[in-house]
């Protein structure tokens, strides 16, 4: 049993890491979104590794998102701003620039427009008040 519950936790703590380097590229790669890889490295870090889920919630960039998603799943006003330039500008250059038919290009707009309403129908933190992670003794 106890072969099998550190298999598990070295699978998440793999997931983790694996998550977290695609959040950290979608940074810089448009293609990539970087919101969804990071809460779901801090998922699978807080199954395996108290340590490493500390250590992400302690990051200047990451750590207020885990905290406000973990604690009240809401979404900070400047996260949803930004996500939503962001997602404007990028799904104008895909209808503008890629060659496909209007099905698709609704389809398309249609999943954004989805996605949108999500992140807009998610609570703000109450005051925006930045959280402050409580450090995990192990």
């Amino acid at each position: 049993m106890a072969v099998r519950i550190r298999f598990f936790k070295f699978g998440f703590i793999i997931g983790g890491w694996v998550s977290l380097i695609l959040g950290v590229i979608g940074i810089f790669l448009p293609l990539l979104p970087t919101t969804p890889f990071v809460l779901l490295a801090a998922l699978c870090f807080s199954k395996s590794s108290p340590r490493l889920h500390d250590w992400l919630l302690h990051q200047p960039s990451f750590g207020p998102l885990i905290l406000n998603w973990e604690q009240s799943g809401s979404i900070s006003r400047t996260a949803k701003i930004a996500a939503t330039v962001s997602m404007v500008i990028l799904f104008s250059i895909t209808f503008i620039v890629v060659n496909v038919g209007l099905v698709i290009k609704g389809s398309l707009g249609l999943i954004g427009l989805s996605v949108l309403g999500y992140i807009w129908t998610r609570p703000s933190p109450s005051g925006e008040q930045s959280l402050q992670p409580q450090p995990v003794l192990e």
